[in-house]
């Protein structure tokens, strides 16, 4: 079996466990965070995380904590297969010689590059679950008024029907890369800090650059703490990208990134680029963990 065939198959089933653990918390985050500024004197819609998973628990039920997750259901498994493949195969052409261990700051470059690839390829399943886990936070303010139900505001009825609205009235192929350039943004310097960081930990714990004897619980510490530094370096960038993805095509709030960011400095302040970042932290570490422990343990048995 090839090296890429064991990275594809390792980042698949990496992938799928990162999912299903991460999800709820990431459904939490994209509500928190396209919920609108409510006009002076008013409460917004979600006082906080906690708030925002008992309405949802009470309005849609626990299935509420899913909504969104078939878009990524369907592709994470080829996401993760990507970056880990792209990531090995970065990793080949920086060694010095077959077999010759990296150090952190080769990790970092072969996150980054890892990036690159995983950022074209996550943007339109980005902005299919973006659309759906946030229309339910949307729902009074689309339908006139706080007493509308969320069934009567629904824009969409799942993944493939969002894909369907946007090719049909958004410009095509063209309207689901919408927020590429945020997502690039994202994933470039996001990947090269957890990777770096995972490397680094590893090192750590192993007392050496060979980490091939580490146990499970010092890769899911290391995997951990590696998926917080990827969401506490960049993710103000993942603000704007959620904000553009769930902007209005034909009376758009924004014309850009950069007009994204102004706007919501202006409404928000610094506090408006950190809105969702508890449940983004708390989602990062047990998904993260289960991520890069199920890669190393396909990866080892793989050979």
């Amino acid at each position: 079996m090839s090296d890429v065939a064991k990275d594809l198959t390792a980042g698949t089933i990496g992938g799928a466990a990162q999912l299903i653990v991460g999800h709820p918390f990431d459904t939490i985050k994209v509500k928190l965070q396209s919920q609108p500024v409510p006009p002076p004197g008013q409460l917004p819609k979600y006082s906080g995380a906690i708030d925002a998973v008992k309405q949802t628990l009470a309005a849609e039920g626990p299935r509420g904590l899913y909504k969104g997750m078939g878009a990524p259901l369907a592709t994470v498994a080829a996401l993760n297969a990507v970056l880990f493949t792209v990531r090995g195969q970065m990793e080949a052409l920086l060694r010095s010689e077959p077999g010759a261990p990296l150090t952190v700051n080769q990790q970092v470059v072969a996150g980054a590059g890892a990036g690159v690839a995983v950022a074209v390829l996550a943007t339109p399943t980005e902005l299919v679950k973006c659309r759906l886990q946030a229309q339910s936070a949307l729902a009074g303010v689309v339908a006139g008024g706080p007493g509308a139900t969320i069934t009567a505001a629904a824009k969409y009825g799942g993944p493939m029907d969002v894909a369907t609205q946007v090719l049909r009235s958004e410009g095509g192929v063209r309207g689901l890369f919408k927020g590429l350039v945020p997502t690039m943004a994202r994933e470039v310097p996001g990947n090269a800090a957890m990777f770096g960081v995972y490397e680094a930990l590893k090192q750590y714990f192993a007392g050496g650059t060979d980490t091939s004897s580490l146990d499970r619980g010092s890769l899911i510490i290391a995997g951990g703490i590696a998926g917080g530094a990827f969401w506490a370096s960049v993710y103000p960038t993942d603000v704007i990208k959620s904000a553009i993805q769930i902007d209005d095509y034909k009376n758009p709030k924004y014309s850009g990134s950069v007009d994204a960011l102004k706007k919501i400095l202006k409404a928000e302040g610094v506090g408006g680029l950190y809105k969702g970042f508890g449940p983004a932290m708390g989602r990062s570490v047990p998904a993260n963990a289960a991520c890069f422990l199920a890669y190393e343990i396909v990866r080892s048995s793989l050979g």
